[in-house]
């Protein structure tokens, strides 16, 4: 790709959820406050979550998807060298693998006062996902594209599933924390919005109910970003590696692109019903990689395969204007062959039904390339 159509094609950035654990056993450990506090001193800017064993970074903004998996890389090298001088590793796992003593909420106002109002959902959390931002003109067009991005969630789920054990044992779940996290009033599959209007008053009306504190609580799998001019998609685990979190952008970004194409020609979104996009959201979970999904848009179950094949199909187009063709296609072909979070901790865990296996592959994931 030339530089002068750098400019014409959408930036994108990423937020990762990492859990951190202890060293010795793999549990997780309530640190994020002095991790955070010794990133910072290095220069890198690490949030705390809503529990004291989440931290969460953010990458800048980019038109290469190259330039941003050397970030992802280099940011997890650098925040696991902070844990790891505070007693801590990090870890990219949705769910905790080995048995939690607890999740203690981190100590501001504003989680204290969501872990008061929701209770257990907050104090059982422990969740790690991960966030792409694409760059949008405005919050119109935010909005027309979430409905272009919807259909296509079940299938990005699958592929980034990373919380198949949970608590010692498997959970029967490619992705657990898919099945957690949709607990939350606010969370899943967004409606299909007929308008920006029809956003705004649903989220009025969420937050006169009490089902959100705040508008950074609609957690919806696609939203207008509150922070920056983007669509933001929150529907993943986090990815084991960082290669992943990369061909998950790419992806993402190539069903944005094609979306505002969609929009430019006056073509609308495919309607699919809630009914059928949360009941492809379970399929998803439920077999990762390794099964058969429903397809969202003209229904029938394929494998996994056939359904990101059809979806690469429908974005050749952006990926190649992007030039994210080869990357992506290079990145699947290993994804395919290593297994994703949820086939690697399977397989760990499988070999001696010890939890410590699976910690110890993720450890190593959390790292590859890095």
């Amino acid at each position: 790709m030339a530089e002068g159509d750098l400019a014409r094609v959408p930036t994108v950035g990423v937020e990762e959820e990492f859990l951190l654990t202890d060293p010795g056993t793999g549990a997780p450990a309530p640190e994020n406050a002095r991790v955070a506090a010794a990133a910072r001193a290095a220069g890198i800017d690490l949030q705390l979550e809503l529990t004291r064993c989440q931290v969460e970074t953010r990458t800048g903004v980019h038109s290469r998807i190259d330039d941003l998996l050397a970030e992802l890389r280099a940011t997890r090298r650098r925040v696991a060298e902070c844990a790891a001088a505070h007693d801590a590793r990090l870890l990219a796992v949705a769910v905790p693998p080995t048995v939690p003593d607890g999740y203690p909420v981190t100590d501001t106002p504003r989680y204290q006062r969501i872990a008061n109002t929701f209770g257990m959902l907050a104090h059982e959390q422990g969740l790690c996902g991960c966030h792409v931002h694409v760059a949008v003109p405005d919050r119109v067009r935010a909005v027309q594209v979430s409905n272009h991005v919807r259909p296509w969630l079940p299938v990005l789920l699958a592929l980034t599933a990373n919380s198949a054990v949970y608590r010692g044992s498997e959970t029967g779940y490619a992705s657990w924390r898919s099945i957690l996290w949709r607990r939350w009033p606010s969370a899943g599959p967004p409606p299909y919005f007929a308008s920006l209007a029809d956003f705004d008053a649903t989220v009025s009306m969420m937050f006169a109910s009490g089902s959100i504190l705040d508008k950074k609580m609609v957690y919806w799998d696609v939203r207008p970003s509150e922070s920056f001019p983007t669509v933001e998609i929150r529907v993943s685990d986090i990815p084991a590696t960082a290669a992943e979190s990369a061909l998950l952008a790419a992806l993402i970004r190539g069903i944005v692109t094609m979306g505002l194409r969609s929009i430019a020609r006056g073509e609308p979104a495919p309607s699919v019903s809630g009914e059928v996009l949360r009941a492809a959201y379970w399929n998803a979970a439920h077999t990762g990689l390794d099964g058969h999904l429903l397809h969202p848009i003209h229904g029938g179950v394929v494998p996994h395969c056939e359904l990101l094949g059809d979806l690469l199909r429908r974005i050749e187009p952006a990926l190649r204007d992007c030039g994210d063709d080869a990357f992506v296609t290079t990145a699947i072909a290993g994804l395919r062959e290593r297994g994703n979070g949820a086939r690697r901790q399977l397989r760990a865990i499988r070999t001696r039904h010890e939890v410590t296996d699976v910690v110890a592959e993720l450890e190593h994931a959390t790292l590859e390339g890095c």
